[in-house]
């Protein structure tokens, strides 16, 4: 957007539980081939260490001086003070570690930390799935026109984050949009990241298989079992997918009702979306019901898979109408159906987390 011909370049982290992804950004395109590194979450010093190593690779491949440093973290955290605390994926970081003002001490520049869920979203807010989905109703002639957006990654753990009107929402206690810990659908005793991730999928085909989770294959190898390429349980495949989507579906339902706004998932497990999307829209527009038993729709507005093509059409269709306006008599264009599309990543998660943590940093260098 306002970014894509900025020349100021910034180093960029998108940190997950077992890699960090570091890459760099300039005009909200990446300038460089993303360098991966193990994260060694159990081993503080060690992953420390990681995360100097692998900036100080980036500022090896870039040519000019980098602005900032802005990058996701998996939160609890203090973010605007750069203090990460207690993370369940990187259990080296107890008890508070002053990450942020430790990176600016090193390379002498500023440095922006955020939730990777809250970049994620900001990345497919600006150059990912909503503007693809309001070019997609303008080319059809549909006057509508999203501003907002809520966004999961799926993987190690289970992250979310809101874009409303172009604006990244961190909230008052940079808890925002912290989805992981609604509760879970299918145990109500639990909370959702449960079921909503690697360790998820896992124990769901563990149990369905019959065998013991620490026997259980990766997401990787259940996705194949479920399409028939792999040795497996099919049956048991087929349903930790399912079992993810609901749990999903259910956890999204919640947000959409509050947010209003278009879906994006993304994160490790997004590549299995055929095996586990549809049951996430199936929940999303399931029914409650009154406590005389009639039936509630889950959510006002009614969920559209965008990654299906025929529901793809309809959402973008819609059920516009001409209507009369009382009195005047004057014709005008109605369209009652109230719906929100759910579609995955257009950017990939990594590039989306870059895109989302370069537009932060610039937009806080600009208030400077």
């Amino acid at each position: 957007m306002k970014y894509d011909d900025d020349k100021r370049i910034v180093m960029t982290l998108d940190a997950g539980g077992t890699n960090f992804v570091f890459s760099a950004v300039q005009g909200n395109q990446e300038i460089i081939h993303p360098i991966k590194l193990p994260s060694n979450a159990h081993d503080l010093n060690a992953c420390l260490t990681t995360i100097i190593d692998g900036f100080h690779k980036v500022r090896e491949n870039i040519k000019e001086e980098p602005a900032a440093i802005s990058f996701a973290f998996p939160g609890p955290a203090d973010y605007p003070n750069g203090i990460i605390n207690d993370l369940a994926n990187l259990p080296g970081f107890r008890g508070g570690v002053a990450l942020g003002p430790m990176l600016k001490g090193v390379f002498k520049i500023p440095v922006f930390i955020n939730n990777d869920g809250d970049l994620f979203v900001y990345g497919e807010a600006i150059a990912g799935l909503l503007p693809h989905v309001n070019a997609e109703l303008k080319k059809a002639g549909c006057p509508k026109n999203y501003k907002n957006i809520f966004g999961v990654t799926l993987g190690t753990g289970f992250g979310g984050g809101i874009v409303r009107n172009g604006e990244l929402f961190i909230g008052d206690n940079a808890a925002g949009a912290e989805i992981w810990i609604v509760r879970n659908k299918v145990y109500p005793r639990s909370f959702v990241e449960e079921g909503a991730s690697i360790r998820g999928v896992k124990g769901s085909y563990a149990k369905n298989a019959g065998i013991d989770v620490n026997n259980s294959p990766e997401p990787k190898d259940i996705y194949e079992i479920a399409l028939g390429k792999k040795q497996g349980a099919k049956n048991a495949a087929i349903e930790a997918f399912r079992e993810l989507g609901e749990v999903v579906g259910d956890a999204l339902a919640n947000a959409t009702t509050l947010i209003d706004g278009l879906v994006v998932i993304g994160g490790g497990l997004a590549g299995a979306y055929k095996l586990f999307l549809p049951a996430v829209i199936g929940e999303m527009n399931s029914f409650m019901e009154t406590y005389e038993g009639e039936r509630v729709n889950r959510m006002e507005s009614k969920a559209f898979n965008l990654e299906d093509i025929n529901e793809k059409a309809a959402f973008i269709k819609g059920e516009v109408k001409e209507i009369i306006v009382p009195v005047t008599g004057e014709k005008i264009l109605y369209d009652p159906l109230k719906r929100v599309g759910v579609g995955m990543t257009r950017l990939g998660t990594s590039r989306a987390v870059s895109v989302g943590a370069y537009a932060f940093a610039l937009n806080e260098l600009d208030q400077i």
